[in-house]
């Protein structure tokens, strides 16, 4: 694989819209989606379900978007940001989506290391979180340090057994109550509902600023494209609806700690571990191809296992109760940020883009994305402030967007 951002030649790219589809569902069967199903459960069921459906509609159509940009220029997520942002703009988006990239390791590791604690502990008596954190922060920076040759197979393996893992789980938390009865059951009303469909959002999101590291190596747009979107749909959706239903059922976030009563403890202990690494590779990966944005020079392995290393220290004293306002920050801080992206390749470039404007001809910075930017995470703070009934991600995403879109027809900047 190269080490720098230059395109990828079309000859060496290999992933197919299936193997984009097992990436994306690895990706999403993991415990912290679980967990942040749980936190709908003041919705109730039925609005539950209504958020988990229509925010994975929402987040997953500019994620896959995104994933666009990889696929026809061949460049990661970053560098496509400089067509908008500029180069040094670029370096302002890499700085943040490092920063949250660290802070999904240290999540991931965190709750790897919690629930797999307590299954151990309920089967054999044993509990060591310190050791399975750094266990998990390892096994995930080795798979990301294979870079990927190695993934396709080894998501083919992981996907599929997380699959049927995953439908144990799925009914463990469904045997608790009848089709009638979860129908029926009520919140209590301490989430409102858009604060609730902006939190599923939010989750497709976070992996919008790195899509594209991915879909370079894919062989046509298309299946890139639907790869990305289904994969992410419906294994992300499945995860946020056992959560969800978990919660109202049991009162807790996730079902692992039932499945460990009903003598399922090894099926249990393996989702977690599975699905730790299946997730968070991708976030140590992308991480250090967001620094070489900034630092070509850089060697790719050597920032792979430096933020490897970052996340597994971070998880040492990363708040886990800031998990739900964690999520809102992303969704403030890149739904506006591809707001302004997907409006200047999609509607202002209408996808027509020459290589040198993302190197030799690219400007230092474009102070209307910038400042369209900037309003956009105002938006999103005001309406999750003031509105939250109503939800802060679309009309964060359409000021934004919008706003670019307006001064760039004022100047004739069209490409």
């Amino acid at each position: 694989m190269l080490n720098d951002v230059q395109p990828i030649p079309r000859e060496q790219r290999h992933l197919l819209g299936f193997d984009l589809f097992l990436l994306w569902a690895g990706a999403a069967v993991a415990i912290s989606e679980v967990w942040a199903g749980g936190i709908l459960a003041p919705l109730g069921f039925v609005g539950g379900m209504l958020a988990i459906l229509l925010g994975h509609v929402v987040g997953n159509t500019p994620f896959a978007l995104g994933g666009i940009l990889g696929s026809e220029l061949g460049v990661p997520a970053m560098v496509s940001v400089r067509l908008a942002f500029g180069k040094w703009g670029s370096y302002l988006a890499s700085f943040l989506n490092i920063l949250q990239l660290i802070g999904w390791t240290a999540i991931m590791v965190i709750i790897c290391a919690r629930a797999g604690d307590e299954i151990l502990r309920a089967l054999f008596g044993f509990s060591s979180p310190r050791l399975l954190l750094f266990v998990a922060g390892l096994v995930s920076t080795f798979w990301a340090f294979l870079e990927t040759p190695w993934w396709k197979w080894m998501e083919r393996v992981a996907v599929i057994a997380l699959a049927g893992l995953s439908g144990v789980m799925t009914f463990v938390a469904l045997r608790q109550v009848s089709l009638g009865e979860l129908l029926r059951l009520q919140g209590e009303g301490s989430l409102p509902w858009g604060a609730g469909f902006d939190l599923v959002v939010a989750m497709p999101i976070s992996w919008l600023p790195l899509v594209a590291d991915y879909t370079r190596f894919a062989r046509n747009t298309r299946g890139a494209f639907w790869g990305t979107w289904w994969g992410y749909f419906v294994a992300s959706s499945w995860m946020y609806a056992v959560g969800l239903v978990s919660a109202l059922t049991t009162g807790r976030t996730d079902p692992l700690p039932a499945m460990v009563v009903l003598g399922l403890g090894s099926v249990a202990f393996a989702i977690v571990l599975f699905s730790t690494f299946t997730t968070t590779f991708l976030d140590i990966y992308s991480a250090a191809v967001s620094l070489l944005n900034v630092l070509p020079r850089l060697r790719q392995k050597v920032t792979v296992v430096l933020f490897g290393v970052l996340g597994t220290l971070l998880a040492l004293v990363f708040p886990m109760e800031r998990y739900e306002s964690f999520l809102f920050l992303i969704g403030a801080v890149f739904i506006p940020l591809f707001g302004v992206v997907l409006v200047d390749y999609f509607v202002i470039r209408r996808q027509k883009v020459q290589p040198e404007e993302l190197y030799d001809r690219c400007p230092p910075i474009v102070w209307e994305a910038l400042v369209s930017w900037i309003l956009g995470v105002g938006v999103y703070a005001l309406f999750l402030k003031v509105f939250p009934g109503f939800g802060a991600s679309v009309p964060s995403f359409l000021a934004a967007g919008g706003l670019y879109w307006a001064w760039r027809r004022r100047k004739g900047t069209w490409s």
